[in-house]
């Protein structure tokens, strides 16, 4: 039987620490791996951010906006103080420079340009046509665009008992552009599911850095699907995480374990604005987290 909420994903870093096997990545730092899991989250039982250690929920929120809007530039989050996807493009950048002879910025002062100079930005802040493009501007044979987000929830309020209502990010044609300065997609899917009036989600995740990033995936994905039911009038199910490759890094063992000594607390409540009817009029003000009581944050480097 399937474990659901903070419970099933602490099972789950259990289940990596006894069960995983040791595996080579992209990296170089090294994993504990185990391919093939699932955890899920009742939505109507309370808004799934960890308690066990301190998420950063603005970081979350602003970095799903981005989303929305199609992006694929940092400059809408080094603008609002997000930072999470810094490290890829100024790797590109420093390589880049590296490889002409040139001296490159410290990343301190290349995210500084970023924030100050549009064509700084324009050049060299770019991570590719990364999520949020392909969810908004997915290119086709006849050089047009789908919106996949407005078809979604155009099929969910028509047709709402459809197999169909996917978004991919995973755009085969793009691979390779994603990877020069940003990351092909890690959550590559998602499906929703309508049945008593009640939405579900389930996202497929090719690839997991359990500690510092499913507890994003979680959060994110969960909100999204309570921002499209608010829009489409529906009630709140479930949101399903289905996992290809799921590790946990080898410079993030002391720190799973200091989580798992920890027992979690009642699950905060999302409240959304509800005079919000469309999934691109939403502001970061229009959420509100209630009844939020963490455990101190838990710091570890992320592997890029």
């Amino acid at each position: 039987m399937l474990q659901s909420g903070e419970k099933a994903y602490l099972d789950l870093l259990k289940d990596i620490l006894k069960n995983g096997v040791q595996k080579e990545d992209r990296t170089g730092v090294g994993t504990i791996s185990l391919f093939g899991r699932q955890i899920r989250f009742d939505l109507s039982k309370g808004f799934p951010l960890l308690t066990t250690k301190k998420v950063f929920l603005r970081g979350i929120i602003v970095e799903l906006l981005w989303f929305l809007k199609g992006e694929g530039n940092i400059k809408y989050l080094v603008d609002n103080d997000v930072h999470i996807w810094d490290d890829w493009p100024y790797r590109y950048y420093s390589q880049t420079l590296k490889k002409k002879g040139e001296k490159a910025l410290s990343q301190e002062k290349f995210i500084a340009q970023v924030k100050e100079d549009s064509k700084f930005a324009k050049k060299w802040g770019n991570l590719g046509p990364v999520y949020g493009v392909q969810w908004r501007h997915w290119k086709t044979q006849k050089d047009k665009e789908v919106d996949q987000i407005s078809k979604l929830i155009e099929q969910i309020k028509t047709n709402p008992s459809s197999r169909r209502l996917i978004v991919s990010a995973w755009n085969a044609a793009d691979i390779d552009e994603m990877a020069k300065a940003g990351l092909p997609p890690c959550h590559t899917m998602f499906q929703f599911y309508v049945v008593n009036n009640k939405l579900s989600c389930q996202l497929y995740q090719r690839s997991a850095d359990t500690f510092l990033g499913v507890p994003f995936n979680i959060a994110s994905y969960s909100l999204l699907t309570m921002m499209i039911a608010q829009v489409t009038g529906l009630e709140l199910g479930e949101f399903v995480l289905t996992f290809g490759d799921v590790h946990i890094y080898s410079n993030h063992l002391d720190q799973v374990k200091e989580q798992l000594s920890r027992k979690p607390t009642k699950l905060p409540q999302m409240k959304l604005n509800p005079a919000v009817k469309n999934i691109f009029d939403f502001r970061f003000e229009d959420f509100t987290l209630e009844n939020y009581n963490p455990q101190p944050a838990i710091k570890a480097p992320i592997a890029v």
